[in-house]
Protein backbone atom coordinates (compact mmCIF):
# COMPACT_ATOMS: atom_id res chain seq x y z
CA UNK A 1 0.00 0.00 0.00
CA UNK A 2 1.07 3.34 -0.51
CA UNK A 3 1.54 5.62 2.33
CA UNK A 4 0.13 9.42 1.76
CA UNK A 5 1.22 12.56 3.49
CA UNK A 6 -1.91 15.04 3.43
CA UNK A 7 -1.44 18.89 4.20
CA UNK A 8 -4.78 20.34 5.35
CA UNK A 9 -6.46 23.54 5.79
CA UNK A 10 -9.70 24.87 6.71
CA UNK A 11 -11.92 26.71 4.17
CA UNK A 12 -12.26 30.23 5.38
CA UNK A 13 -15.54 30.32 3.63
CA UNK A 14 -17.21 27.83 5.25
CA UNK A 15 -16.26 28.65 9.12
CA UNK A 16 -18.94 29.72 10.83
CA UNK A 17 -19.22 33.17 12.51
CA UNK A 18 -21.27 32.31 15.33
CA UNK A 19 -19.50 30.84 17.72
CA UNK A 20 -21.71 27.99 19.03
CA UNK A 21 -22.16 26.78 15.24
CA UNK A 22 -18.14 27.21 14.83
CA UNK A 23 -17.85 25.05 18.43
CA UNK A 24 -20.21 22.62 17.05
CA UNK A 25 -18.91 22.01 13.35
CA UNK A 26 -15.48 21.97 15.14
CA UNK A 27 -16.53 18.93 17.16
CA UNK A 28 -18.48 16.92 14.85
CA UNK A 29 -15.47 17.02 12.65
CA UNK A 30 -13.47 15.86 15.35
CA UNK A 31 -15.22 12.93 15.77
CA UNK A 32 -15.07 12.30 12.30
CA UNK A 33 -11.69 12.45 12.64
CA UNK A 34 -11.47 10.10 15.71
CA UNK A 35 -13.69 7.46 13.48
CA UNK A 36 -10.96 7.42 11.07
CA UNK A 37 -8.08 6.98 13.21
CA UNK A 38 -9.97 3.97 14.91
CA UNK A 39 -11.39 2.55 11.55
CA UNK A 40 -7.87 2.69 10.48
CA UNK A 41 -8.31 5.40 7.62
CA UNK A 42 -5.73 7.59 9.35
CA UNK A 43 -2.69 6.19 10.79
CA UNK A 44 -1.77 9.82 12.20
CA UNK A 45 -3.47 12.96 12.20
CA UNK A 46 -2.45 16.85 14.13
CA UNK A 47 -3.45 20.04 14.00
CA UNK A 48 -0.82 23.29 14.41
CA UNK A 49 -1.17 25.45 17.27
CA UNK A 50 -2.02 28.35 15.79
CA UNK A 51 -5.13 26.98 13.74
CA UNK A 52 -3.87 27.38 10.06
CA UNK A 53 -3.98 23.89 9.49
CA UNK A 54 -2.55 20.23 10.09
CA UNK A 55 -1.36 16.90 8.58
CA UNK A 56 -2.81 13.40 8.42
CA UNK A 57 -1.45 10.22 6.94
CA UNK A 58 -2.97 7.32 5.60
CA UNK A 59 -1.91 4.17 3.94
CA UNK A 60 -4.12 2.81 1.47
CA UNK A 61 -4.54 3.28 -2.27
CA UNK A 62 -5.49 6.70 -4.28
CA UNK A 63 -9.07 5.71 -5.05
CA UNK A 64 -9.77 5.18 -1.37
CA UNK A 65 -8.02 8.62 -0.45
CA UNK A 66 -9.57 10.27 -2.51
CA UNK A 67 -13.08 8.89 -1.25
CA UNK A 68 -11.99 9.07 2.09
CA UNK A 69 -11.29 13.08 1.53
CA UNK A 70 -14.89 13.44 -0.72
CA UNK A 71 -16.58 13.77 2.60
CA UNK A 72 -14.84 16.25 3.57
CA UNK A 73 -15.12 18.95 0.97
CA UNK A 74 -15.80 21.99 0.86
CA UNK A 75 -14.93 22.23 4.59
CA UNK A 76 -11.21 21.49 4.03
CA UNK A 77 -8.71 21.95 0.98
CA UNK A 78 -6.07 19.58 0.88
CA UNK A 79 -2.12 18.37 -0.63
CA UNK A 80 -1.84 15.27 -0.80
CA UNK A 81 1.55 13.60 -1.70
CA UNK A 82 2.99 9.96 -1.95
CA UNK A 83 5.43 9.04 0.26
CA UNK A 84 8.34 6.73 0.51
CA UNK A 85 9.68 5.09 4.07
CA UNK A 86 13.74 5.69 4.69
CA UNK A 87 13.56 1.77 3.69
CA UNK A 88 11.87 2.40 0.11
CA UNK A 89 14.20 5.46 -0.50
CA UNK A 90 17.14 2.75 0.15
CA UNK A 91 16.32 0.18 -1.65
CA UNK A 92 15.82 2.42 -4.59
CA UNK A 93 19.20 4.64 -4.44
CA UNK A 94 20.79 1.14 -4.20
CA UNK A 95 18.88 -0.26 -7.40
CA UNK A 96 19.62 2.94 -9.32
CA UNK A 97 23.57 2.77 -8.15
CA UNK A 98 23.74 -1.06 -9.36
CA UNK A 99 22.00 -0.11 -12.36
CA UNK A 100 24.27 3.00 -13.40
CA UNK A 101 27.67 0.59 -12.67
CA UNK A 102 25.88 -1.64 -15.82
Amino acid sequence: MTKFYMRWQLNPMFIPANPEERVKQWLTMLEMVRADLKSGALTDWGICNDLSGGYAFAEADEKTVHASVLKWSPYVNFDIKAVLTVDQNIANIKQVAAAMKK
